[in-house]
């Protein structure tokens, strides 16, 4: 049976065959400049916004996601102790009053009076049972139960990074919606100004009606894009009220510009820090790591159980003697089961557990290999997203220029109405384009932390041991 019980349980873990890539393409190659952009774990304060901070912080304790997960945690606690408890005896307290009476007619013919006889029994005892681990079932099961726990400790770090990423995007678009909000409220009055002057110079027959018509229609134009942005301005300051678990009536955000956020500068270290720094990486590796314990389990159950029972205490008819010793009485019990047909049940259990530890293996690698790609795409947009803020910004600077210029020109009568309009409209919608790239900026800076696992630990304290 030994050499059986070691063929068993003999498996190597499986092999996730990672290939860790030693850089990532689109990182800076400066390993000192990578130093130097270490972010902390709080890393939302790089922006500098207080009340962005303060949500960020009231999410984090208030958010009901995360509350969520850190009820899980308890429970996967709680299933670990029920998961240890084979691992120590189960002993009992027993007692017991039995009073029995036998027929009076019972050995006896018809009509007999046999002897009656009325007996008491009265039993206290103390019944322990052990079941021997000898092929570390129970161990494994307790072994997969710890792990569980483990991973609802990160699912609970992944929770709270979702919602920190969630309450920056939507803080950035409240932003966003007030700037886009606040330039067509400039862009209305701009073209009202200039509709003023056209309908002066209709008066004083210098342009047609047409040129009126034209310039009204870009004036409707721009107020008829103020209330979708207003709608979108008080639906996102609704959500920030969800993640900080409030009603929206006691929730007051007052946002302000984009203008005044500092976007700070990230680097991403190494790839093989990658699989320390994700919690999602963490929570499939012990997910990975309890699936390996449960095939251990489900190994084991081929094997046969021993256990071992005892009973002790005391039993008399009457009270006053159930204390003595001549009333005690013990009982010692080895049992040893070994499964032979069971129907299929414990290979099927081990097929089970076997599907599940391949589909938890191939999660792994599959998290491990997406949070490479993550943060790949998260350089490209952060890379990206500072290039076309800073061209459409000097888009915006020639638009104005020559918004300026064609103002001045109509005033003095020397330009084209036709020329006007063309500028004023590319004006209009490059300060608009210039909030939207804005926001995009900030939020491919947030989805690098993210990708990132929201930042690295830091580095422990070197201590001297000399005394």
């Amino acid at each position: 049976m030994l050499p059986l019980g070691g063929c068993l349980l003999t498996g190597d873990k499986p092999d996730p065959a990672l290939d860790i890539p030693q850089a990532y393409d689109r990182a800076s190659k400066d390993p000192a400049l990578a130093e130097a952009a270490v972010p902390s774990l709080d890393w939302w304060r790089g922006f500098r916004s207080k009340e962005l901070t303060e949500i960020i912080e009231e999410a984090r304790s208030a958010n009901l996601d995360i509350a969520a997960a850190v009820a899980q945690i308890e429970q996967a606690d709680a299933q670990s102790r029920v998961a240890g408890a084979p691992l120590l005896p189960n002993v009992a307290a027993n007692g017991s009053a039995t009073r029995s009476r036998s027929s009076q007619t019972l050995g006896g013919g018809l009509g007999s009076a046999g002897g009656s006889s009325e007996n008491n029994d009265l039993t206290a005892s103390l019944t322990a049972s052990y079941e021997i681990d000898f092929w570390g079932k129970n161990r494994a099961a307790l072994r997969a139960a710890e792990e569980t726990a483990v991973a609802s400790r990160y699912n609970r770090e992944v929770v709270g990074l979702a919602t920190v990423v969630s309450v920056a995007n939507t803080y950035f678009q409240v932003l966003a919606a007030q700037d886009r909000v606040h330039i067509a409220r400039e862009n209305v009055a701009s073209a009202a100004g200039i509709l003023k002057l056209i309908r002066q110079q209709m008066s004083a027959g210098t342009v047609s009606d047409l040129n009126v018509a034209q310039q009204e229609s870009l004036l409707n134009t721009q107020r008829a894009s103020i209330p979708p942005l207003v709608q979108t301005l008080q639906q996102n300051q609704v959500a920030l009220a969800l993640l900080i678990a409030r009603p929206p009536e006691h929730v007051i955000v007052r946002g302000g510009s984009m203008r005044g956020i500092a976007i700070p500068r990230v680097t991403p270290g190494l790839p093989s820090e990658l699989l320390a720094q994700r919690p999602d990486i963490r929570q499939a590796e012990a997910q990975l790591a309890s699936a390996n314990a449960n095939v251990a389990n489900a190994r084991a159950q081929f094997l046969p159980s021993i256990t071992l029972t005892g009973e002790g205490g005391y039993e008399s008819a009457i009270l006053k003697t159930l204390f003595r010793p001549e009333s005690a009485f013990y009982t010692l019990t080895a049992g040893l089961t070994q499964p032979i047909f069971d129907g299929g049940r414990i290979q099927g259990n081990f097929d089970l557990q076997k599907g599940m530890q391949d589909q938890l293996l191939q999660n792994y690698r599959k998290a491990v290999i997406s949070a490479f790609t993550d943060v790949e795409k998260a350089l490209i947009a952060v890379r990206e997203t500072t290039l076309t803020e800073s061209l459409q910004r000097d888009v915006v600077n020639s638009s104005r220029r020559a918004f300026k210029l064609s103002d001045q020109q109509l005033r003095a009568g020397t330009v084209n109405l036709v020329t006007l309009l063309q500028v004023e409209q590319t004006l209009f919608q490059a300060e608009d384009a210039l909030a939207q790239a804005r926001l995009a900026r900030l939020q491919a800076v947030v989805s690098l932390y993210q990708a990132l696992g929201g930042g690295w630990l830091p580095k422990p304290v070197e201590t001297s041991n000399a005394r």
